[in-house]
């Protein structure tokens, strides 16, 4: 592992100007590539305290042995030349945001004197048209047989072609009217073309016209009493309309964006992309991808512009679509910091001007909400896409055993978490992992009583020594010569009769610590502790100086995030109820004489503190086991107003 202050260069040498800079390794390879708009100022800030670098960033400069940088002239030339120099060396810590391979997309092979139409998944190859992605296969080819009847182009393979052109007969989709057949020479080669070409403008975005064109030729068969061909249109006009209705109208006629979102944490970050041409969603496509340095919103997205945009136009170019690949707006969470430099490298793309926007309203900000949903959707199953495969949770395990020094892997691995407003409504929660999978049954959660005013460390500490002097409580009543852990008289396990091999509590070294003598306070020795901090996922071993680093793709790591998440989950859930339930009961509490069991069998029969506001002293007394004097109190201290001060004193 190199020292970066081996290669720093001096601050003196390193230009103010925008620039664009390379990391190479002790081999000469490019590791990395970026751009800025000061050189000095950028590259000062990886030559800081390793410490304070995010994970990424920190594992990067320790791999290379040499910085050097080009100076531009304008950002836009910066932009330009970052992405040439990724495509170039393919450095292993910049982001490449490629056409995931899995999602397939509908192929016009336009370079063939006979064009083909076929559902595809790989790199873009030149001369052929795309459209999509979709998010699965099926729904191309659902479209495809709609459309067919009314572009009846050639969907079979160059040796499907030939054979039937040597035997002179076409195959099932010429004789059912799906195909022109242009093997046998139906169709002319320029006559298959032009219905190539409709179909492409249809797709592309161009229906109107279409539906038009076909219901105006419908119109003049049945004037002309041509009923036969006037059906089969009408037909064809009913295959174009269902096939308009699986592509959602969102967005005014005639919008070409592109919607983008993002959901992230420390270390990945996950990125979602409608495609809208012609006002509807004509694709989506998503990625989940390393974050290479610490980057909000706004940097994830001016990365994924320069990346994406660059790698859609040079598949495009082949095609001569570019204008499709580069849409007259993309709409992004939140605005770069050089949001018009990338307007103009988008615009000069593109060859005509082009916008980035936040949407704010209306049906553009509905379709951003869509999108962020989905983007957050991907995120969460990606994380859990590792937690439900055997393997990967046999590999976390002992590699959570071989990190950590632990004697044995920790098949059951127990997680704390504090949850609370300010202060208010502590709470925690326990959840607990058997196996690396997730056992429900056995979580737990606790208000905290002693520890509500002294801090997070403290209301760790009351946690631990409350589930543990249960266990200790529990495994006390143990009867030599039956089972451990199982209460003879109902044989179901007893709440806190198996201890974890692993505790993790959600912190650094302050709340690993306390947790820690905790135990040994309890004089309980067989279960290890770590803490996990959120800011670098740095896992913090009590009485260590520095934390352990798991690698960033581990599966170790990955199990260690899924558990403590979901004790976050579960914390905020519990955090929520209690809160609600205080809030909602507090106008109630100020009435005499009026216990918890009445309170809920008011709210219970009235549904809501508003509608017993609204109801009348006889009403409320005709609720079972409220009295005409218990009623009377009730509606006084609801009208009078000083239960809706109460209320707010408490919320604020």
């Amino acid at each position: 592992m190199a020292d970066p202050s081996t290669y720093r260069p001096s601050p003196g040498t390193i230009p103010e100007a925008p620039g664009v800079y390379k990391f190479r390794d002790a081999g000469g390879r490019v590791v990395y590539v970026g751009k800025a708009k000061s050189l000095r100022s950028r590259l000062n800030s990886y030559f800081a305290d390793l410490a304070g670098l995010h994970d990424r960033t920190r594992q990067m400069v320790t791999t290379a042995a040499s910085v050097e940088w080009t100076i531009v002239s304008t950002e836009v030339e910066a932009l330009q030349l970052e992405y040439n120099w990724i495509k170039e060396f393919d450095p292993r810590f910049n982001v490449r945001y490629r056409d995931d391979k899995s999602y397939p997309v509908l192929a016009v092979t336009l370079h063939e004197r006979f064009p083909r139409l076929y559902v595809y998944r790989g790199p873009r190859r030149k001369g052929v048209r795309y459209f999509g992605p979709y998010a699965h296969a099926w729904a191309i080819r659902e479209t495809l047989d709609l459309l067919l009847r009314v572009f009846p182009a050639r969907t079979c393979s160059a040796g499907v072609f030939k054979r039937h052109n040597q035997m002179g007969r076409p195959c099932l989709l010429g004789y059912i009217d799906k195909c022109s057949a242009p093997c046998v020479g139906r169709v002319s080669a320029d006559e298959h073309r032009d219905i190539v070409d409709d179909f492409c403008d249809f797709l592309a975005g161009r229906t109107d016209a279409m539906v038009r064109r076909v219901e105006k030729e419908m119109l003049a068969a049945s004037e002309e009493l041509e009923f036969e061909r006037a059906a089969r249109l009408r037909d064809d006009l009913g295959a174009l309309r269902r096939a308009l209705e699986k592509q959602a109208v969102v967005l005014g006629d005639g919008t070409d964006a592109d919607v983008v979102a993002f959901a992230q944490d420390e270390l990945e970050a996950s990125v979602q992309v409608f495609h809208v041409r012609g006002g509807r969603v004509r694709g989506q496509r998503g990625w989940v991808v390393d974050k290479v340095e610490e980057v909000d919103v706004v940097g994830l997205v001016d990365q994924f512009v320069t990346q994406f945009y660059g790698e859609q136009v040079e598949g495009a170019e082949s095609t001569g679509v570019v204008a499709m690949a580069v849409p007259r707006e993309v709409l992004v969470p939140e605005l770069p910091a050089d949001a018009e430099v990338l307007e103009r490298w988008l615009t000069d793309l593109r060859g005509s001007k082009v916008q980035i926007r936040v949407p704010q309203r209306g049906d553009k900000r509905a379709l951003m909400e869509t999108v962020a949903r989905n983007a957050v959707e991907q995120f969460q199953l990606h994380k859990l896409k590792r937690a439900g495969d055997l393997t990967a949770r046999s590999a976390a395990l002992q590699e959570l055993q071989e990190l950590l020094g632990l004697d044995t892997a920790p098949l059951r691995i127990e997680c704390t978490d504090i949850s609370h407003v300010q202060g208010t409504d502590v709470v925690a929660s326990l959840v607990v992992f058997e196996d690396g999978l997730a056992r429900k049954s056995e979580y737990r959660r606790f208000a905290i009583r002693e520890a509500a005013d002294e801090g997070d460390v403290a209301s760790i500490a009351e946690v631990v020594r409350r589930r543990f002097q249960a266990y200790l409580k529990e495994t006390a009543n143990d009867v030599p010569g039956q089972v451990p852990g199982i209460d003879p008289e109902t044989g179901k396990p007893r709440r806190f009769s198996y201890a974890p091999n692993l505790l993790v509590v959600d912190g650094a070294g302050p709340q690993a610590q306390a947790a820690s003598d905790v135990l040994a306070e309890l004089g309980i020795t067989d279960v290890a502790v770590v803490g996990l901090a959120k800011r670098l996922e740095e896992v913090w071993v009590p009485g260590e100086v520095d934390p352990v680093i798991l690698p960033r793709a581990s599966e170790a790591l990955y199990l260690l995030q899924r558990v403590r998440d979901e004790a976050h989950r579960f914390a905020i859930a519990y955090h929520r109820q209690k809160r609600s339930k205080r809030m909602t009961t507090s106008e109630l509490d100020e009435v005499p004489g009026l216990g918890q069991t009445r309170k809920a069998a008011l709210l219970k029969h009235f549904g809501s503190l508003k509608k017993l506001r609204e109801a009348s002293i006889d009403e409320i007394s005709g609720v079972p086991g409220v009295g005409r004097r218990t009623a009377e109190a009730v509606h006084a201290s609801l009208t009078t107003g000083s239960g809706a001060a109460s209320t707010e004193g408490e919320s604020s």
